[in-house]
C-alpha cells in the first residue's frame, strides 16, 4: 500500500491509495484543489473543511448527473433494442452529449 502526499488548498494530507494508483490519486486531488480554489475565490477563505465539504458536494453532484444520464441512456439503450422509435434515438443523442459534456468538465475541472 503506497502513500502519497497530496495538497488541497496549501495544505499537505497523506493519504493511502493501492500501489499503482498514485497518479490517479494525484489527479484526483488536483481537481479537488483547483474546485477548491475556485470556491474561495467566490466565498473566500471560509476554512479547509467547509471549502472541502463545498467542493465534495460540488463533485457529488456532477457525479450524481452522470450516474442519472447513464441510467437514462441504458433505459433508452434497452427500448432501443427492443424496437424503439425515432423520439428513442433523439433521446440517446441528448443524453450521449449531456455525457460528453459532463466528462469534458470533469476532465477540464
Amino acid at each position: 500500500m503506497a502513500v502519497v502526499d497530496v495538497m488541497v488548498n496549501g495544505r499537505t494530507y497523506p493519504v493511502a491509495c493501492d500501489d499503482g494508483q498514485e497518479d490517479h490519486l494525484v489527479d484526483l486531488a488536483h481537481y479537488i484543489d483547483k474546485r477548491v480554489a475556485e470556491l474561495a475565490k467566490t466565498m473566500g477563505q471560509v476554512g479547509d473543511a467547509r471549502l472541502i465539504l463545498m467542493a465534495s458536494l460540488l463533485i457529488a453532484d456532477e457525479l450524481s448527473e452522470a450516474v442519472e444520464s447513464t441510467e437514462t441512456l441504458k433505459q433508452a439503450l434497452n427500448e432501443q433494442r427492443d424496437g424503439g422509435d425515432t423520439e428513442t434515438e433523439e433521446t440517446f443523442a441528448t443524453l450521449a452529449g449531456r455525457i460528453e459534456d459532463i466528462a469534458a468538465r470533469l476532465e477540464s475541472g
